[in-house]
């Protein structure tokens, strides 16, 4: 008989907050994580940037969302699937610490001044067979609730009560995750995970200051966007690429860098230098400085569907019937991922930043001093959102329209 794997990680936010220090014995590890998730954030956004117009994804959500298939990987889809991903400690240390990071955000969601929490759960057929290795390894390390669901018998209704876990932990911020007919008899586990967080910035601009000022796109053409005004002290740096600001939010842990490249058509420039490294280049003379800041209020959403880019960025056995290997999961070489989709949403306003994106892999068989700087960010830019304690890049995207969502 044929199976599928459904896996979905869904990851919303809203308006801002983080995260606290992880314990000095998980440092090693969650060091380990960070950086290669930070460097997969990149090395993906590579290969999104070809996209047209406005782009926004978590990456964090992609990769845990691979993670826990990971988990069931064996041989060279394992090998592969560890070399895309940048996952290089040990799978004992590495699960361990993906689960500290969960736990770190949901303690900073409890005690700081927002709203931060993340969910996972797994939706098994019921009376199919896992290896329980698999299981306990993703329920404890992932913290996932096991929820047992009829796919072959009642795949429509099984898909609803999935949509409905989603958009309650979202706060139907994503409605609907799971379309017709992406579950169906051949189904036999998804698994989701959401994060929420929500808070304003640290700096809040005026409403009143707002007004209608033109953008000028790549091609030239202007637009009339409500551009947003404070001057504020902030951190800032620039170079010879770019201007560089960082836009704390309430609590000072989380951030959002925005980088505005020094003219109009630069923006792919840009995109092409950034990695971990530049990023760390960049920000390192970042100083406080008393900043004329206008920033584009603008929403957009985005949607991708992954399976082509990551088999291109080297994981591809893992995409194919004949080659993938997932017996860590129920002692067969059956399973292969048929699909992953991400969906992802932004909206930057005058209090604050509000986010929301969704990941789905379906795996199945054959199928200071000196004067103010002006920081006019009038033009095609890039910007990220940030967890400062960890570095842990949780979001990336660009801004080719802010009237175009």
């Amino acid at each position: 008989m044929l199976k599928r794997l459904i896996l979905v990680l869904l990851t919303v936010s809203l308006t801002a907050a983080t995260a606290a220090p992880v314990r000095a014995d998980e440092d090693n590890a969650k060091g380990e994580v960070v950086a290669g998730n930070n460097q997969f954030a990149t090395d993906l956004y590579a290969r999104l940037r070809e996209e047209p117009g406005n782009l926004f994804l978590s990456p964090y959500s992609i990769s845990t969302a691979l993670a826990m298939t990971y988990a069931g990987a064996r041989g060279r889809t394992a090998e592969q699937m560890a070399e895309t991903l940048h996952f290089t400690a040990p799978n004992e240390d590495l699960h361990r610490a993906m689960g500290a990071l969960i736990d770190v955000l949901n303690k900073a969601g409890e005690e700081g001044p927002y709203e931060l929490a993340v969910a996972n759960a797994l939706w098994a057929q019921s009376g199919y067979e896992f290896r329980d290795e698999y299981t306990d390894l993703v329920t404890e390390s992932y913290r996932a609730g096991l929820k047992n669901v009829d796919f072959q018998q009642a795949a429509e209704q099984a898909a609803q009560a999935i949509n409905a876990w989603v958009a309650e932990q979202t706060n139907n911020r994503i409605q609907d995750l799971i379309q017709e007919g992406a579950i169906d008899p051949l189904t036999r586990l998804v698994l989701t995970n959401a994060i929420y967080f929500k808070g304003d910035w640290a700096h809040q601009f005026d409403e009143d200051a707002t007004e209608d000022k033109p953008f000028t796109l790549a091609d030239g053409e202007k637009v009339d966007v409500p551009m947003m005004y404070q001057k504020e002290d902030f951190r800032y740096a620039e170079n010879d690429d770019c201007q560089i600001i960082e836009l704390p939010y309430e609590g000072d842990d989380l951030s959002m860098l925005v980088l505005l490249p020094r003219e109009v058509g630069d923006l792919p420039a840009l995109e092409a230098k950034l990695s971990p490294e530049s990023l760390e280049n960049w920000t390192r003379g970042m100083r406080s400085r008393e900043v004329q800041l206008y920033l584009p209020r603008f929403t957009m959403t985005s949607e991708f569907s992954l399976s082509g880019t990551l088999a291109a960025m080297g994981m591809s056995d893992a995409f194919a019937p004949r080659q993938a290997d997932f017996s860590g999961m129920d002692g067969t070489r059956e399973l292969f991922i048929q699909s992953v989709v991400h969906k992802a949403f932004v909206d930057v306003n005058e209090e604050g930043t509000e986010a929301a994106a969704a990941t789905g892999v379906v795996v199945g068989i054959t199928s200071v001093g000196p004067p103010p700087v002006t920081f006019r960010a009038d033009h095609p830019f890039l910007f990220l959102i940030r967890d400062n304690e960890t570095d842990s890049i949780l979001f990336i995207g660009r801004v080719a329209n802010p009237k175009a969502e």
